[in-house]
C-alpha cells in the first residue's frame, strides 16, 4: 500500500487545485497554485506546467516541493510533502499528457511534473479544535460562499460608491 490513502486520493482528485511550495535558488519560498493536481499513483501527485516557469525552474535547483489541497468548504486537506521530478519528454511524460489530454486539458503542456510523496499530514481549520463539527463548518462556508456570490460589485467594497 502506497502513502496515500483513499481519503487523500479523493480529496485530490475532488479539489484538483494544489498549492505547490518550491524553494528558489536564493532560498526563498515561492507558492503556485496549480488547477492540474491530481494522484497518479498511491505514492505520487502530478501536475502540467501549463504556466510554471518558476515553479519548474526552482525543481531543477531543488527537488523540495510541498503541495496543500485543501477543500475550503470543510475546510480539511493534506499537506504532501516530497520531491519533484520534471518531465519534459519520454514514455512517461507521453503518458501523463495523454491522461490529461483525455480529462479534457486542451492548454499546451511544456512538461509536467511528478511528485514522489514522502510525507502526507492531515491540515484542518482551528474551527475544529474549537468543538466545530464538519457539518457546522461546511454549512457556515456555504452561506458564506453564497452571500458573496450575489453581492454586486459595488456592494462588495470591490468598486467605490
Amino acid at each position: 500500500m502506497g502513502i496515500l490513502t483513499s481519503d487523500m486520493q479523493r480529496v485530490v482528485r475532488e479539489q484538483r487545485l494544489g498549492y505547490v511550495a518550491t524553494v528558489c535558488p536564493d532560498g526563498t519560498p515561492n507558492l503556485s497554485p496549480k488547477g492540474t493536481t491530481t494522484v497518479w499513483d498511491d505514492d505520487h501527485l502530478v501536475f502540467a506546467d501549463i504556466r510554471s516557469p518558476g515553479t519548474v525552474r526552482n525543481l531543477q535547483h531543488n527537488q523540495a516541493i510541498e503541495v496543500n489541497v485543501v477543500d475550503p468548504v470543510v475546510r480539511k486537506g493534506y499537506r504532501f510533502k516530497g520531491t519533484g521530478c520534471v518531465l519534459h519528454e519520454g514514455e512517461l511524460f507521453d503518458e501523463i499528457v495523454a491522461f490529461y489530454r483525455r480529462n479534457g486539458s486542451g492548454s499546451p503542456i511544456r512538461a509536467v511534473v511528478l511528485v514522489r510523496v514522502d510525507r502526507a499530514l492531515l491540515l484542518t481549520s482551528p474551527a475544529y479544535d474549537a468543538g466545530a463539527t464538519e457539518e457546522l463548518v461546511r454549512e457556515r462556508w456555504e452561506r458564506y460562499y453564497r452571500e458573496v456570490g450575489n453581492r454586486t460589485p459595488s456592494a462588495s467594497g470591490l468598486l467605490p460608491h
